[in-house]
């Protein structure tokens, strides 16, 4: 029946939202955890994201899954190497978010659609529409008029969206569940956050626990900052079609470039306003090809199926 699926739908569209808008307001949230630096922060975030994800798993009931990936050596390697860049990008996002480049963070993910169409070009052998290669070339000269305009290349957003376009192409060599992927990722990493939380603490120059009670509750709740969209992002993705993801997934940098602009003041020069502009219609461009080649295939499926 039509009725239950669109009410699927509706709630699809709901939990991406709500994913999306809690990404968009991190802006807020990693600055509360000062004066610990970024990689204090970074670590802490991985440890206690493992151990959110291990209790989720169990929740679950996806022990069996976790252990079927990990002795695929293949799927493990993969794995492995999202857990890598996935933490560069969570670490240089706190960065940048605490050090006042709150708009050029939003600017990596704005074009992170983009450095994944490419990626896939480059390592998955896909190929691209003439509205594709026009919109990958407004994004290139967005990039040269904002290095003029930071005075090089703004590498916070080029490492967030490197990053977080080789740990979707990782993902989808991986080809396994979102929280068993999740789980296994944090857990790799977490032996290395805890040792360098333990080199921390046996200085003496860790934070954690020495400014207020409610600055150490805040830690604790990293990992269930980082489950809680990922829930929500999962939920939706089995409901509403990619296309829908796709254009979800712009409210996040949106939400953080308002951020970066009203809240905390960041400064945008008419030089850096062009560049953003020229990176909003490339996205436009790309959003608007995606949805007409969407629709186009639904209707030759629909008269391949009629015929």
């Amino acid at each position: 029946m039509p009725y239950p699926r669109l009410v699927e739908g509706r709630r699809g569209l709901g939990y991406g939202a709500a994913a999306y808008f809690i990404w968009g307001l991190f802006p807020l949230y990693w600055p509360l955890l000062e004066p610990a630096g970024a990689v204090e922060v970074l670590a802490h975030r991985i440890v206690w994201s493992a151990l959110t994800m291990a209790l989720v798993v169990l929740l679950l009931r996806r022990t069996g899954q976790v252990r079927s990936s990990l002795a695929d050596r293949r799927v493990l390697a993969y794995l492995v190497l999202a857990a890598a860049v996935i933490s560069i990008n969570w670490g240089t996002y706190i960065w940048g978010v605490s050090n006042g480049r709150v708009t050029e963070a939003a600017l990596g993910y704005f074009i992170t659609p983009l450095v994944t169409v490419l990626m896939g070009v480059l390592f998955i052998g896909e190929r691209l529409r003439p509205a594709q290669w026009a919109a990958l070339g407004l994004a290139a000269v967005a990039v040269l008029v904002l290095a003029v305009d930071y005075g090089g290349i703004p590498w916070v957003a080029a490492a967030l969206a490197l990053s977080f376009g080789t740990y979707g192409l990782a993902k989808k060599k991986a080809n396994t569940g979102a929280v068993e992927s999740l789980a296994i990722e944090t857990v790799v990493a977490a032996p290395f956050a805890a040792a360098y939380l333990g080199f921390l603490a046996w200085q003496g120059s860790a934070v954690f626990g020495t400014v207020s009670s409610g600055h150490t509750l805040l830690f604790l709740t990293t990992g269930i900052v980082t489950a809680i969209p990922l829930v929500l992002f999962g939920a939706s993705a089995t409901r509403v079609s990619m296309v829908a993801i796709g254009i979800l997934q712009y409210l996040a940098p949106i939400l953080q470039f308002a951020l970066g602009v009203l809240w905390f003041h960041e400064e945008m020069p008419a030089a850096r306003w062009a560049g953003f502009g020229l990176v909003w219609l490339a996205l436009v461009i790309f959003t608007f090809e995606a949805i007409g080649h969407r629709r186009r295939q639904l209707r030759l499926a629909a008269e391949a199926t009629a015929v």
